[in-house]
């Protein structure tokens, strides 16, 4: 469940997703920065555009959304059932919309990445070849375990989940209180077949919302651009502007007969969305309103100076050195191998996405006042409730009683960070999973651990199948040996002893290697239906069997158990905490006539802003870009002219020969602008976003689809723990993806079924 869910400590969830984006500062040729100033109306006096607001809030802050721009309703947005709100989903981890009346699905093209690289093959790799459906039934079936969530309902539930609570709960009754209370929730709600619910924790726990999606299980790839399009720059570009990235895909939901989500079948029919958002053939100018509706992952903002302090001294410095560890082990894994290669595209690319992300954080973090800022405001916040008696009576112990458990819980962090990752062997996991999954069907479902329940099922036998896709004996073995070598640096006293003992104390060298070889020629695991079939398998069945994954994970278990247990009591004390300190927050925020947005934490949300350039910090942009060294600043929009300034022929800065081709020709057609002389390509804003809003459709004032937004700039990387002046969003233009839907992928298919095909009797061209 979301609201203590025990995810990464210390504040950041490391969910290794397919956050792929891409960028570096390169060369955007003059005469687009030159006519980039001169498109639409003068930028506004600088305005703060921060806050990741739930729908239920935009007629709090609906008189600003008018004023820059906003032409719909902001009490119509608050109904999930209707108009854009329901045409915007989750993929779980990643944004999209619904952008025709057929379930067509737009997203971007790292978010659709490792259902592609599941269809690839080493003949046919439609990574670097791209994809399309000419007919519905072309298309073909996303990975497995991919879900299209379609928000159909929101509603508190806090006053539910508090009357189960009392005051002198200890942290781990509280917990469990918490967890079976959202249980019985969800429980009830998913009496609805077809829907997944979840309760959602708001201001830390103050606050607590069910929200019914429904679940569409049935996803098909319909179109991706060639990587040369989609990934074009590469880890290079990554988090960099200027951006010439066409970083989109097409996914299609599809429901059975009766219009309910199924299983895949070839009898199932697109689904049909209650709305979809119209496709403008045309994106913004310089100054415009934009707004992006999705669902962003975890932001941190209101976080104490300790956690700061910790996550940018300790936690990030070391996650970017395993990241990219990790991701060079696997690099030389899979060196002369290409059908491994392509199984691990998606993992090495959130890998060197992530290591990229904390190198910024950190640079990030070092120009910036962000500690003072958080320090001086816990002495504001002291200060307040000195000064007023009421206050001092509800408030007086929180910061202090909340710092004592932040450093109780930073007392053993190294230990747990590591401990997180020694299942990263695809064959332990399994065998951990698998065993407590036994264990859990021996209690009555509503008792079982989440994830482990028969609503999770269908899910977890699709992860159970994933890894067919995924996985490699001796990549594995490589990525393990990482990790055991990590664990074997650590201190005697911070070792798993059922641990050492399965590999009587042999966790380095040339017997590790002997041990770990023998134990995958012996595992009968990396056969898909042998995992399937384990599924149903006794304790006693996992107890007795002499399969050397299963015997390490029965072997360890109870040692595990207990770490998971005083996890969880770690929590449920926060559950108490938090929500109070939140609450302090709020109380003093208010006083200043500051509405107060909660924290991502993967829930629908809407974020505005304008078209924008900026000016960078002076010696934070390395090498040439646009012939400025940053003291210029940088405009908005780039266009096709940076694609061939940037061409090399190898990758990252590849390109497919028909776009080449249309560009040295000046092929522009109906996309063309006046303004640039050329075709918009990427273009900036100050939308506030973080993980997770990869995929959401950017719209304008009247709720249009203009454009996806995928990335941020590198100065804009901490904005997962402050939002400032420079922070910036980086979007695909529509007028990009389609001038190479159209151009270059010929898929006219897709234009015509969005309603953006060329006027009959015109040439594209």
């Amino acid at each position: 469940m979301n609201n203590i869910k025990l995810t990464q400590k210390f504040g950041l969830a490391l969910s290794i997703a397919l956050l792929t984006a891409c960028g570096k500062p390169a060369q955007e040729d003059a005469s687009s920065a030159e006519a980039s100033t001169e498109k639409g109306a003068p930028v506004a006096e600088t305005v703060s555009t921060e806050g990741m607001w739930m729908p239920r809030q935009l007629p709090e802050i609906g008189d600003k959304l008018k004023d820059l721009g906003l032409e719909l309703d902001p009490k119509t947005m608050t109904d999930l059932t209707k108009f854009p709100m329901n045409a915007v989903v989750s993929l779980g981890g990643c944004s999209a919309s619904f952008v025709s009346p057929q379930g067509l699905v737009a997203t971007n093209h790292h978010c659709a990445y490792g259902s592609i690289s599941y269809n690839s093959t080493e003949d046919n790799d439609l990574l670097a070849n791209g994809f399309l459906a000419k007919t519905l039934e072309e298309e073909v079936p996303a990975a497995p375990g991919s879900r299209i969530y379609v928000t159909v309902d929101m509603n508190e539930v806090t006053d539910k989940i508090n009357s189960k609570l009392s005051d002198d709960m200890d942290g781990a009754t509280r917990f469990k209180a918490i967890e079976d209370a959202e249980k019985a929730l969800v429980a009830e709600c998913e009496s609805d077949p077809g829907h997944r619910c979840e309760v959602y924790s708001y201001y830390g726990g103050a606050s607590y919302y069910l929200i019914k999606q429904l679940a569409i299980r049935d996803v098909r790839l319909v179109h991706a651009p060639a990587a040369s399009i989609g990934k074009f720059g590469g880890d290079i570009d990554n988090w960099m502007w200027p951006r010439h990235t066409g970083d989109y895909s097409f996914l299609r939901a599809y429901v059975g007969p009766d219009g309910k989500p199924a299983d895949f079948s070839k009898d199932n029919v697109p689904y049909k969305p209650k709305h979809h958002l119209t496709v403008a053939t045309e994106g913004p100018k310089e100054g415009d309103f934009v707004m992006v509706a999705g669902y962003p992952g975890r932001t941190n903002r209101y976080r104490t100076a300790e956690e700061v302090s910790n996550n940018f001294s300790w936690y990030y410095p070391t996650m970017q050195k395993v990241l990219a560890e990790w991701s060079e082990v696997i690099g030389s894994a899979t060196e002369d191998n290409k059908d491994a290669a392509l199984k691990y595209a998606s993992l090495v690319a959130g890998l060197n996405n992530y290591a990229k992300n904390f190198t910024g954080m950190m640079e990030g973090y070092e120009r910036s006042d962000l500690l003072q800022r958080k320090q001086q405001l816990e002495k504001d916040l002291q200060a307040w409730i000195e000064a007023n008696p009421e206050s001092q009576k509800k408030y007086a112990s929180v910061i202090a009683d909340l710092k004592q458990l932040i450093a109780e819980e930073q007392s053993t962090q190294e230990r747990d960070l590591l401990l997180g990752y020694m299942n990263r062997s695809a064959m332990l996991s399994s065998a951990q999973r698998l065993y407590r999954l036994s264990l859990e069907k021996q209690k009555p479902n509503i008792e079982r651990e989440p994830g482990y329940q028969e609503r999770d099922m269908t899910r977890f036998s699709e992860s159970m199948k994933r890894i067919e896709r995924s996985f490699e004996p001796s990549v594995d073995q490589a990525i393990w040996t990482y990790f055991l070598e990590r664990y074997n640096a650590l201190p005697q006293d911070q070792h798993l002893e059922s641990f050492d003992n399965f590999f009587d104390g042999e966790l380095s060298g040339e017997a590790l290697q002997k041990k770990l070889s023998a134990m995958y020629e012996k595992t009968g695991l990396t056969d898909t239906e042998t995992r399937l079939a384990w599924m149903e398998k006794s304790p006693e069945e996992f107890r007795n069997s002499d399969d050397p994954f299963i015997q390490l994970a029965v072997a360890t278990y109870d040692d595990r158990l207990a770490i998971e247990q005083h996890e969880k009591a770690m929590a449920g004390r926060f559950a108490e905490l938090r929500p109070q300190y939140m609450d302090l927050l709020i109380a003093y925020y208010n006083e200043q006539g500051k509405p107060v947005y909660p924290d991502a934490n993967s829930s629908l949300r809407l974020t505005y802003g304008l078209v924008k350039g900026y000016t960078p910090p002076a010696g934070t942009i390395k090498g040439p870009a646009d012939g400025n060294d940053g003291k210029d600043g940088f405009v908005p929009f780039t266009t096709l002219r940076g694609i061939e300034a940037k061409y090399t022929g190898e990758d990252p800065f590849d390109a497919p020969q028909a776009q080449l081709d249309a560009i040295k020709n000046k092929e522009y057609g109906r996309f063309y602008d006046e303004d640039l002389d050329s075709v918009p390509v990427n273009f900036l804003s100050t939308v506030d976003i973080t993980g997770g809003n990869s995929g959401s459709a950017t719209m304008n004032g009247k709720g249009e689809f203009i454009g996806l937004v995928f990335d941020g700039t590198y100065d804009s990387i901490n904005a997962d723990w402050d939002f400032n002046d420079n922070t910036r969003a980086i979007h695909v233009d529509v007028e990009y993806m389609l001038w190479v839907t159209e151009n270059v992928d010929h898929a006219d298919n897709l234009l015509e079924e969005m309603g953006v095909a060329a006027p009959e009797g015109e040439s594209p061209q």
